[in-house]
């Protein structure tokens, strides 16, 4: 069980909360760059670690990400018009450019220093990849640009998908790092869903029910083992590593694509996942990506038009019972994405840890509590950076390798976990 003052330490990441402070030292994800795709599209709102933004593309293409109310009468900007290098204000015309400096209020003499005075909240937004970052802290302590190896291999080596999920961002992250559940709640996934199938991996997943986990500290966060039985005097590996405060990556299965999320809090209630597929020296087939685009492997389908997934808490995920008797999928509910959603939104939108009972393949889980708490306690009483800043501590790989029964994770893997440009990924 977790003490509900822990709870609510790890769970609140609003301005002035300690776990939102540390969020705010990292770059996160706050848009994929299809969002806005063209120079003076159309404004896009933003809400991220509880604060509500608008996000807009200029004349000269330069991305701002600003306050979503206008300084005037508090009006949102999205209903703005996106024109000559500026966002101006529906309501009476108040223009901003992307810095949220304001630089026209068609009311005051041009004479004045009115607009020069006026200037709104805003945020870095940088294209790294498909992707748009931004970082919501106190400038001096901006780290360098993320250096994930998702968003820097070629265009044609990577995609990135998005999802509404309806609970916090902690009960969501913690079910990337839980490999035990594999064996069970996806395992009508592991020899139908073209993105995983094929892989000698699937067998020790599906003959072990009882894997042993094993948990190291990473100068970013963690590396998460899951050992299971393999041929005689060998365990097969899945290593997942967990990076601060957000990102984690799947172990890969054949030559399939290597997969993996960012879980951002929207509010303390719900969350973005960006989802990963890339391939660190290989292009991505067209059938890879028209599976990824049609919401199979890690990915979901999404309703037109937004980020919420088709199937959701409205409508029972689709659930269907005759295919869960007949055993096609474990829980009745199609894909792996909404099949981990499913099970966490139905926590409620924070889960109540005091009522838990964790055991021995919650290792991971409870290393990750632990790091997050120290390292949120640590930044607000002694400034201490936290870890997971570093660009070395972002250039990092999941593995799974078979290892001999007398070789320890952390020497078989050493290497694995290390993202190195043009090395292809260590996997079964």
């Amino acid at each position: 069980m977790l003490r509900t003052e822990i709870n609510e330490l790890l769970t609140q990441t609003g301005p002035g909360t300690r776990m939102g402070d540390l969020f705010r030292r990292y770059w996160m994800p706050a848009l994929l760059a299809e969002e806005l795709p063209d120079d003076d599209c159309a404004p896009v709102r933003v809400k991220i670690l509880s604060e509500r933004l608008v996000a807009f593309r200029d004349s000269q293409g330069r991305y701002g990400l600003v306050d979503e109310f206008c300084a005037h009468r508090g009006v949102s900007l999205w209903f703005g018009r996106n024109e000559d290098s500026g966002l101006r204000c529906a309501y009476h015309g108040w223009k901003y450019d992307y810095t949220g400096q304001c630089v026209e209020v068609p009311s005051e003499p041009e004479t004045g220093n009115f607009a020069a005075n006026v200037k709104l909240r805003s945020y870095p937004l940088v294209k790294v990849g498909d992707v748009l970052w931004t970082y919501l802290g106190d400038p001096e302590h901006q780290p360098p640009l993320p250096e994930w190896e998702f968003v820097r291999v070629p265009g044609e080596q990577t995609y990135t998908s998005k999802r509404w999920q309806e609970c916090n961002w902690l009960q969501a992250l913690e079910g990337g790092i839980d490999s035990s559940h594999v064996t069970f709640l996806h395992s009508g996934n592991l020899n139908t869903d073209p993105l995983f199938k094929g892989s000698k991996g699937n067998e020790y997943n599906k003959n072990d029910v009882k894997p042993f986990f094993e948990v190291a500290e990473n100068e970013g966060g963690l590396l998460i083992g899951a050992r299971r039985n393999a041929e005689e005097g060998h365990y097969y590996w899945r290593v997942t590593p967990w990076v601060m405060p957000n990102f984690t990556m799947v172990p890969p299965r054949g030559d399939h694509p290597v997969h993996g999320h960012f879980w951002v809090p929207i509010d303390d209630e719900n969350c973005w996942v960006y989802t990963f597929d890339y391939h660190p020296v290989r292009a991505l087939t067209t059938a890879e990506v028209d599976a990824m685009k049609a919401g199979l492997g890690v990915h979901n389908e999404n309703i037109p038009g937004t980020y919420r997934p088709v199937a959701n808490k409205d409508n029972d995920y689709l659930m269907d019972r005759d295919a869960q008797r007949r055993g096609e999928m474990y829980s009745g509910i199609k894909g792996i994405a909404i099949q981990d959603s499913s099970l966490q939104e139905s926590m409620g939108p924070i889960v109540d840890r005091t009522k838990e009972r964790l055991v021995a393949t919650d290792a991971g889980i409870i290393k990750a509590r632990q790091r997050l708490r120290k390292a949120a306690l640590a930044l607000a009483e002694q400034g201490t950076p936290p870890p997971g800043l570093a660009p070395e501590h972002q250039r990092i790989r999941s593995a799974s390798i078979v290892l001999p029964a007398d070789q320890s994770m952390l020497d078989g893997v050493r290497d694995a976990v290390v993202a190195r440009p043009g090395v292809a990924q260590t996997t079964v």
